[in-house]
């Protein structure tokens, strides 16, 4: 499987400046990082949660952290936040391979929110909907064209040094 069609798509109609990289079969967001050599702080992981009202939306986080639902509950006001179980993603994602969704909510009709910590590099990486491409894009590009709705604060959770 290439780059998602609808990705694809999407980032010539904008006329986006972007480049595929190949890399080994890799099935988690750190595994990717580690094959591109890309520091897991740039490389982006797609978390899609479901609310206590059944809306489904995207997290976009750094690809070592892990949302917190408190802060992600503040900062959206979502409430009984869960994540979305393998069916009801393979429904919702029915071009990308299990787990690799690029980070366009847009593309599937549903809300997205981006971590601001993964946009303070100059580049961002994401999967291409398989899990052995990674698209390398400009992070300005890629909040113009993704259009993730605002959030302030971080949506991970904070590392806890016991003393």
């Amino acid at each position: 499987m290439a780059i998602n069609r609808r990705l694809q798509e999407l980032l010539d109609q904008t006329r986006s400046s972007y480049a595929v990289l190949p890399h080994n079969e890799a099935y988690t967001a750190n595994q990717v990082a580690h094959n591109v050599h890309v520091a897991n702080h740039k490389m982006a992981k797609v978390v899609v949660l479901r609310d206590t009202l059944g809306a489904d939306f995207m997290v976009v986080l750094p690809s070592g952290e892990y949302f917190d639902s408190n802060r992600l509950h503040r900062a959206t006001g979502r409430a009984g936040i869960r994540l979305e179980d393998e069916f009801q993603l393979t429904r919702l994602f029915p071009d990308c391979e299990m787990g690799a969704m690029p980070p366009f909510g847009s593309l599937y009709h549903m809300p997205m929110y981006v971590d601001p910590c993964l946009l303070e590099d100059e580049n961002i990486f994401f999967q291409a909907g398989n899990h052995h491409e990674v698209v390398l894009m400009r992070s300005e590009e890629y909040r113009r064209i993704a259009g993730p709705l605002r959030v302030t604060g971080c949506l991970h959770r904070e590392l806890v040094l016991a003393n």
